[in-house]
């Protein structure tokens, strides 16, 4: 067995081929590590973004758009001045933004829910949780806030509701000069909304 192993000999290897896998191993830690800077550039870089045809075309038309609806709200005195910490209009041919307690005391009394094409009141917030509960509304209070307050999920919300049915006065139709000097004449109101709300609710 020992002259075996004496016999067994390691090849020997030429010292210019030692030489250049040295020099191979050295190039090659230098291309990863370029290539890891490379990457680290590109991350840097920003990207150019390509905008088709059809974008300026759309933009093009939303501005004119919008320069043709801010003339016509130029030519009513009072169009829809919308202030910047409001952003829920109550409508009823006079408009203003209602504060929370109006919102409350509305929902409570003339709440009633869409569902499957049937009008159900809200008085149960399982229904509420049932429907809405993927928006994070599960209760009445919830739902208090984001129409009072909107978010993102404010339009859903809004489906889920249906129109409020404000009471009107029983002579009203009779005699539409007395109601209007009840209720107002149409148009722009400052924070009388609230007590108008609570007049027709």
């Amino acid at each position: 067995m020992a002259e075996q192993e004496q016999r067994k000999k390691i090849p020997l290897v030429p010292e210019n081929l030692l030489k250049k896998r040295k020099a191979y191993q050295a190039l090659k830690a230098t291309q990863a590590k370029q290539a890891l800077l490379d990457k680290k550039e590109q991350k840097k870089r920003k990207e150019v973004k390509f905008k088709r045809l059809e974008w300026f075309l759309h933009d093009a038309w939303r501005q004119q758009r919008d320069t043709v609806r801010l003339r016509r709200l130029e030519v009513k005195p009072h169009g829809l001045e919308v202030p910047d910490k409001h952003s829920l209009a109550f409508v009823v041919r006079i408009q203003r933004f209602p504060n929370l307690k109006s919102v409350r005391e509305l929902i409570l009394k003339r709440g009633q829910a869409r569902v499957r094409n049937k009008t159900i009141p809200l008085t149960d917030n399982t229904v509420i949780e049932e429907h809405l509960g993927k928006y994070g509304v599960i209760c009445l209070e919830d739902l208090i806030h984001e129409i009072a307050f909107p978010g993102k999920n404010f339009q859903a919300i809004c489906q889920f509701l249906r129109p409020f049915h404000l009471s009107v006065a029983r002579h009203a139709p009779k005699n539409r000069v007395g109601f209007l000097k009840e209720v107002g004449l149409p148009g722009y109101r400052g924070e009388r909304i609230n007590q108008l709300i609570r007049q027709l609710n």
